[in-house]
Parts: structure tokens; sequence; C-alpha cells
């Protein structure tokens, strides 16, 4: 088969195959969320935003430090994905047939175009981890001034707020991360459509296993949750 012929059938292949975990990942997380990492951590990071609520005084600092250095590594991520958007921008402007791939992209030449949507692809999932982690800086910074309020004295509305808030931080740190992930095989389809289609294939086995959960976690994120709740409710109890 021609090399065009190939990256007709293969590329829209692989494409489909991270779509299709992707969107079994996303009906997964909203149906069954303790079968998942993100879903998990959404869990966790809501009980965690309790009990720092609870006890601003004594848990101000911790909570914090956490966000702080949360923030911190959204920053990192999104300095080297704006970075690597400059540079794919700097290496197409800067070669010597930009403009013969100009004309040929308005002519229709099916091979230019090709080369084009590469570029124009890994360019688009570095911006996308940037606006991304952009976000969780933006979500993270707002929970850092609410999580000092002290919870015993406001509703519970308001932790609710707090929580949604981190979790949906946290989401968009997740969807940074997949843009990363994605360009991987983009970066493979330049030299080539076999190469990428290994990597979709490979990547989503390998995404399948960091994303999901074993029995024994869960068990344990089960009695985890259950440990914290009898504690509060002894705690109330004192208060009271």
């Amino acid at each position: 088969m021609k090399e065009k012929e190939l990256d007709y059938i293969l590329v829209p292949a692989g494409i489909a195959i991270l779509g299709s975990y992707h969107i079994w990942l996303l009906f997964t997380i909203h149906y069954y969320p303790a079968k998942t990492i993100i879903g998990t951590n959404a869990q966790s990071g809501r009980q965690w935003v309790f009990n720092m609520m609870n006890d601003p005084m004594g848990n101000g600092v911790l909570a914090i430090q956490t966000i702080r250095n949360s923030i911190m590594a959204s920053t990192v991520l999104a300095t080297a994905a704006i970075s690597l958007s400059a540079l794919i921008s700097v290496y197409i402007s800067s070669s010597s047939d930009v403009d013969s791939i100009s004309s040929e992209l308005v002519y229709g030449n099916k091979t230019d175009i090709i080369n084009s949507i590469k570029y124009f692809t890994i360019l688009l999932c570095f911006l996308l981890a940037f606006l991304c982690n952009v976000q969780c800086i933006r979500y993270n910074a707002h929970v850092s001034f609410l999580i000092t309020l002290p919870g015993s004295n406001s509703s519970t509305q308001s932790m609710e707020y707090v929580a949604r808030n981190m979790n949906r931080g946290s989401f968009f740190w997740s969807l940074g991360l997949r843009a990363f992930y994605f360009s991987f095989p983009l970066f493979l389809w330049v030299f080539g459509p076999i190469p990428m289609f290994v990597c979709c294939c490979t990547m989503s086995v390998v995404l399948y296993f960091l994303d999901t959960t074993t029995s024994f976690t869960r068990n344990l994120h089960k009695q985890c949750i259950k440990d914290n709740t009898k504690v509060e409710d002894v705690e109330s109890g004192a208060q009271t």
C-alpha cells in the first residue's frame, strides 16, 4: 500500500481507538466513579476539603501549602506547553518550504495538507494543554482563598462549593495531561502512520491500567472514607 493510503486508514483507526477509550472513560467516571482514579481522587478531594474547613485555624497552613504545590505543578506544565508551542511555530515559520506548503494547501495538494495537519494538531494539543493548566491554576487560586473560611460556622453548601471548585481544577489538570498524552502519537505521525497507530494502541492499554482502580484500592478508599466519617461524627458529638 502507498503511504498516503496508510495515512487514510491507520491514522483514523488510531484516533478512533483513543477516542473510544476516552468515551468509555467518561462514561465510567460519570456512572461508576469508584472504578477510576479520577473519580476516586474527586471523592477524596471532597473529603479533604471538608476536613480542612472543619478546622481552618489548625489546618489552614497545610491546606494552603498543598494547594500551592498544585499551582506550582500546573505552572510548570503550562510553561512547558506554551514553550513547545512557540518552538513548533518558529520551526514552521522558519522552514524553507513554508510558502510552498501554504500555496499547496490552498490548491489542494494532499501530501502537503497532511504535513500541515500534522504540525497543526501537535500545536493544538500543546495550546489545549496550556489553557487547561491555566484554568487549573485559576480554580486552585480561588480555592486557596475559600478553604480558610471557618467551615463549622458556614453551611454545608459553602463547603460543597469549595470542593466542587477544587475538583474542577483537578479535572482541568487531567485534561492538560491528556493533551500531552495525545501529542505523543501525533509526534510519531511525523515519522509515518504505522508508528502513530502502534502508539495509539499501546497508549490505550497503558492508560487503561493507569486510569482504573483495583478491588484492593477501592476497598481501601471506602475504609478511609468510613474512618473519616466516624471521626467527624465523634468530634461533632463532643462539640455538642
